[in-house]
């Protein structure tokens, strides 16, 4: 079963130099009917503008990934992480016990489009971390590409819960097949562009919640960047 959550159904907060979509629940978004999938808590899909930026703020037992779309995100945290990240990046913080962070736009002429993910971590009171790692876009032009997992493996950040996120470049009229374990889920974003999923049509800033179907072909529509998250 595929179950679409369409771009326009998603929260928004506008805040001038924040333009945020919401896929779940957040902040003053309140939604009981989305309220996440799985361990999946967050996505906003949210555009800074040049030189504005969220400032130091807390949160604790949350795994917090941050993708880059566009531009390039700085980021600082209690824990002494931090960095610059681009297109081509992916960032982990972990806020377990409690911490402080900021994020900005690092450019103070171009906005930065990034996706904010919260993935509830399965042991609470862990002791904070950051992490950052550059993947291979090329690579995902071919496949899917691991950003995320438990175990760490294949160079991907590690994160405190039974998941893996995968992404993939898809061009027009390419395929791509993604299989998981049965008795597992997944739940897709279209970062950009366009595709088929067994049949569903998925447009920019759309999700799905996938259960039961063991095998996800994808047919690209339009150029496509796609993330999808292999759950518990």
């Amino acid at each position: 079963m595929i179950q679409v959550r369409s771009a326009e159904e998603r929260g928004r907060t506008d805040w001038g130099w924040l333009d945020s979509r919401h896929t779940f629940s957040f902040g003053d978004y309140r939604d009981p009917a989305h309220m996440g999938f799985k361990s999946l808590r967050v996505i906003n899909d949210d555009r800074v503008e040049a030189g504005a930026g969220f400032g130091t703020h807390g949160h604790r037992d949350m795994e917090i990934l941050s993708y880059v779309l566009e531009g390039a995100l700085e980021h600082k945290d209690s824990t002494g992480g931090g960095g610059v990240i681009v297109p081509g990046e992916i960032q982990m913080m972990r806020a377990g016990t409690g911490v402080t962070h900021s994020e900005q736009n690092h450019s103070k002429v171009e906005p930065v489009h990034f996706l904010q993910i919260w993935i509830v971590p399965d042991i609470r009171g862990l002791a904070p971390a950051y992490g950052q790692r550059t993947f291979d876009r090329e690579a995902a032009r071919r496949s899917f590409v691991l950003l995320a997992s438990k175990d760490g493996r294949d160079g991907s950040l590690q994160v405190q819960q039974d998941v893996d996120l995968w992404m993939s470049l898809i061009g027009k009229d390419e395929g791509r097949e993604f299989r998981h374990r049965p008795g597992r889920h997944a739940w897709i974003h279209v970062a950009r562009g366009s595709v088929s999923v067994n049949g569903t049509a998925l447009r920019e800033g759309d999700g799905a919640a996938v259960s039961g179907e063991d095998r996800l072909a994808f047919l690209g529509q339009k150029p496509a960047e796609v993330l999808v998250f292999d759950l518990a």
